[in-house]
């Protein structure tokens, strides 16, 4: 099985698109030589078990074709079996809503994706190690928490089928009923907890987020760190008049936004808070994170 690839799809993914476009990319790849198991997923969580039984079975190379949520189900069935054993593959064909990891390194979405995976051209990525208090997820993308992650919760329990729409208008929702809270924390040698009130906290492996949202530009998910990027308690019109420059990332320079970068982050939250990871979202009592650098090898 290490000479095949073991491919899941999630027809849902890109509101049905995924289904419509998985078996012609497939049998395009196929013609060019590569040799590849195929099967779907039915639901959520579906992928992680898939993935770990093809883990079992001997696959050693997979390929996410939806949306991040697909590839973050994936790695988070496999990487745990795989590491300090024998390295895994990861390969995109991004037809979901979001795809915002491949923004890191090309404009060409699916076209480069398919050119890295025929010529079997790889790059070694870092994963975000969300440590909590039933066990550990993995990020690929991002970690965020308050306004980005109230936005997540409502587009996914309302508005997703709606695509970009959906998440546009899951964010005026939540400007409508904003929250600013404190998450209290502390990363690495810090002595001091910080329980600073924030609209936001997002802990970045790459740069996007939803898509075409640059909330981490000077993000890089291969340097063995983690971006972390906080905007602090800024009103409904400062937020309204602010939100179109998280499109180009020069929100960071707004007074109430800050960056560091980072490797190990320790909470000191004692109830279960919403976390959007690689677009996904789960209520979590968190607990630490922690960056594990070169962690997988991405084709890209």
């Amino acid at each position: 099985m290490k000479n095949h690839f073991f491919a899941i799809v999630n027809p849902a993914a890109g509101g049905g698109r995924s289904a419509k476009l998985a078996g012609p990319a497939l049998a395009g790849l196929r013609e060019k030589g590569l040799k590849i198991d195929v099967v779907a997923s039915t639901g959520p969580g579906h992928a992680v078990e898939l993935a770990r039984e093809a883990y079992e079975q001997g696959y050693r190379r997979f390929i996410a074709v939806g949306g991040d949520g697909t590839a973050h189900e994936i790695i988070n069935g496999v990487y745990e079996r795989a590491r300090g054993k024998e390295r895994i593959a990861l390969g995109f064909l991004p037809l979901g809503t979001g795809n915002s990891f491949l923004r890191d390194f090309t404009k060409e979405g699916a076209n480069a994706s398919l050119q890295a995976l025929i010529e079997g051209r790889t790059r070694a990525v870092d994963l975000v190690r969300l440590t909590h208090a039933k066990g550990d997820v993995y990020s690929f993308n991002l970690l965020s928490l308050g306004f980005t992650a109230d936005v997540g919760a409502l587009t996914n329990r309302y508005f997703k089928p709606f695509g970009y729409l959906g998440y546009l208008l899951g964010v005026f929702v939540r400007v409508v009923q904003l929250r600013r809270r404190a998450f209290r924390l502390r990363c690495d040698d810090d002595e001091d907890w910080d329980e600073s009130r924030c609209l936001f906290l997002t802990f970045n492996n790459s740069k996007f987020t939803g898509g075409t949202m640059l909330i981490a530009p000077q993000a890089d998910p291969t340097d063995g760190l983690i971006e972390f990027v906080r905007w602090g308690p800024i009103g409904r019109l400062g937020l309204l008049r602010m939100l179109p420059k998280l499109y180009d990332g020069t929100h960071i320079e707004h007074p109430l936004a800050s960056r560091r970068s980072v490797r190990r982050v320790e909470f000191g939250l004692k109830v279960p808070v919403d976390v959007l990871i690689d677009g996904e979202i789960a209520p979590l009592e968190c607990a630490s994170l922690n960056v594990i650098p070169s962690a997988v090898d991405i084709y890209i």
